[in-house]
C-alpha cells in the first residue's frame, strides 16, 4: 500500500472514532479544505470544522468505500451518515474526496458532494425546491461559516 493511501485510511479511521485530533495530525499545517458547504478553510480552520462536525453528530457514522493514493494524489470515496443538527433530519451523504500532499501530509482536501441531493435530505421541502439555486447555496454557507466562527470563539475562550 502506498504511504498517502495509508495516511487517507488513517485519517478516515481516525473519523470513524471521532478522533479529531488525530485527523488534524493527518493534515499539513498548510491545509487547504473545501466543500459544498465550507468553500475554503485553512490550517487549525480545518481541523476546527472536524472537530465540530464530531461534537455535533452524535449518530455520526463514517464508512470509507474506497480509497487510491500515489506520490502525485489521492482519492477516497466515502460515506456519512447523521442527523443533521439544525433540521433534527436524517442524512446520508456520499462523497467523493481528493487529495494532495506535501511533507507526508495532506496539504489539500476537497469534498465533493451533490448539494441538491444533500440539501433535500437535510433541509426537506426547503432543500428540494431550492436546493439547485445559488441563494440557498450562499445561505448555508453563511450558516456554516458562523457556526465554525462561534465554535472557534467558544474553545479559545475555554482554553483561556
Amino acid at each position: 500500500m502506498h504511504r498517502n493511501e495509508a495516511l487517507i485510511r488513517d485519517f478516515y479511521s481516525a473519523f470513524a472514532v471521532r478522533e479529531a485530533d488525530a485527523m488534524a495530525a493527518c493534515y499539513h499545517p498548510d491545509i487547504r479544505f473545501s466543500d459544498p458547504a465550507f468553500t475554503l478553510l485553512q490550517g487549525d480552520e480545518a481541523s476546527d470544522m472536524w472537530r465540530m462536525l464530531i461534537a455535533r453528530g452524535k449518530d455520526l457514522t463514517i464508512t470509507l468505500l474506497s480509497v487510491s493514493a500515489d506520490d502525485d494524489g489521492g482519492r477516497a470515496h466515502w460515506e456519512a451518515r447523521y442527523t443533521f443538527s439544525q433540521t433534527g433530519r436524517f442524512v446520508v451523504n456520499t462523497i467523493e474526496a481528493v487529495f494532495a500532499f506535501r511533507d507526508g501530509r495532506i496539504v489539500r482536501h476537497v469534498d465533493h458532494f451533490p448539494f441538491w441531493k444533500w440539501s433535500r435530505q437535510a433541509l426537506g421541502a426547503m432543500g428540494l425546491l431550492f436546493g439547485w439555486s445559488w441563494p440557498l447555496k450562499a445561505l448555508v454557507r453563511k450558516k456554516a461559516a458562523a457556526s465554525l466562527h462561534a465554535y472557534r470563539a467558544r474553545n479559545a475562550r475555554d482554553a483561556a
